[in-house]
């Protein structure tokens, strides 16, 4: 068992926060281009234990592409394996996550993995759901089990903000209708992605979340199943090998844990049969990746020698 200490994370968030105006805050999605990079938080949830956290820990942001990895168990959960590979493979890519180059020499069009954003997009087009509000409670409904906190939504300026200007997901979309890998409406299809990716949170309610998936789809206190075991080892295995972006080769050899990042700042890790770790820090590399997130890991790994590798 790894123990991890409130000092711990104070000490090694300071040693950190130098780092936190040396990237930059996205500007693509106008909502979220006012984030201040000084907003930093940690939080740990150990399995059997109560949350530690330090920093701007209540801060409340949204967890963008965190969510690829909540919307792939829950189809997992709602069709089987089967079916959810059928449309997305499971392939890292070299490719940034927004390319669109990668489909056009796959055949018929199907996403290397469900952590790209045409393979998110396949994903949450099989969102059980008679329309888009019902498609996101269903997602929301998962969360919130995950996180035991029914408090949880979406932030509606941020998921309009990415609606608006979601041109390029657009531009997947349809490619990907064409080849019969989404079907529907995809103006739905983007009103729930974009929802989905404005769910909001902050670090000590992802840190549980992430605690799930280190007790093996398990409540961290109870010990009820929440997600099936093989959800969960499904969801890691792609949270290691495509998780951080086309920087998911290099982060597997400086830190060695399953972890998801998001374009807001935001980091999910999971350190096996121990706990669920979450940071927070706007400014990204030029990968997509928060630089004080990646840091704080790096430096966390280090001194706990948690790599599973």
């Amino acid at each position: 068992m790894i123990n991890i200490t409130q000092t711990d994370l104070t000490d090694w968030l300071e040693h950190v926060r130098i780092y936190a105006n040396n990237g930059n805050i996205i500007d693509y999605i106008p909502a979220l281009a006012n984030q201040q990079p000084e907003t930093i938080g940690v939080a740990y949830y150990p399995v059997g234990g109560q949350v530690i956290s330090t920093g701007q820990d209540e801060y409340m942001f949204t967890i963008q592409s965190v969510s690829k990895i909540l919307t792939l168990a829950l189809a997992l959960i709602q069709h089987g394996e089967e079916a959810v590979f059928s449309r997305v493979d499971k392939e890292p890519t070299s490719e940034p996550f927004h390319s669109v180059a990668k489909l056009e020499v796959k055949d018929p069009a199907k996403p290397f993995n469900p952590m790209i954003n045409a393979g998110a997009l396949a994903v949450t087009n099989m969102i059980k759901g008679r329309n888009a509000d019902e498609m996101v409670d269903e997602l929301l409904k998962l969360i919130r089990k995950l996180s035991a906190d029914d408090s949880i939504s979406f932030d509606p300026e941020v998921a309009q903000s990415e609606y608006d200007t979601a041109y390029l997901n657009r531009a997947l979309c349809y490619f990907m209708k064409q080849h019969g890998i989404v079907t529907g409406d995809v103006e739905e299809l983007l009103d729930v992605y974009t929802k989905q990716c404005a769910i909001q949170m902050n670090v000590k309610q992802l840190a549980r979340i992430a605690a799930v998936f280190a007790h093996d789809g398990l409540d961290p206190d109870t010990n009820e199943i929440l997600i099936p075991g093989y959800v969960a080892r499904i969801c890691k295995t792609f949270m290691v090998t495509c998780g951080m972006y086309n920087e998911s080769g290099t982060f597997a050899i400086n830190v060695g844990i399953p972890a998801k990042s998001g374009v807001s700042g935001a980091i999910m890790g999971v350190i096996k049969r121990c706990g669920g770790i979450a940071v927070f820090g706007p400014a990204l590399n030029e990968k997509g990746n928060s630089v004080v997130g990646i840091k704080f890991l790096e430096k966390l790994a280090e001194e706990k020698n948690w790599s599973i590798f």
